[in-house]
């Protein structure tokens, strides 16, 4: 994973944080998987509820590209019919 500076942190727009209070950073590949981990661990403890967990993830997902994204699937549909 890259290294991210308290500098480049704060100098990063708050689209590029997927979760709250600037929270999980996902301005690249390596962050968004971390996110998605991190977050992970942060729901099986408790820190984090169901919903914060699941849009941590989508985002991260939307960055990553992946298919698996429902939001992203149901997106690809309405554009095929």
């Amino acid at each position: 994973m890259s290294k991210l500076t308290t500098q480049g942190r704060n100098a990063l727009p708050n689209s590029a944080f997927s979760g709250p209070d600037r929270s999980y950073p996902i301005e690249n590949a390596s962050h968004a998987a971390n996110a998605k981990a991190r977050a992970k661990q942060q729901l099986n403890s408790g820190n984090l509820s169901k919903e914060e967990y699941e849009r941590i993830v989508a985002k991260a997902n939307r960055k990553l590209g992946d298919k698996s994204d429902p939001k992203r699937k149901m997106m690809a549909k309405a554009l095929r019919d």
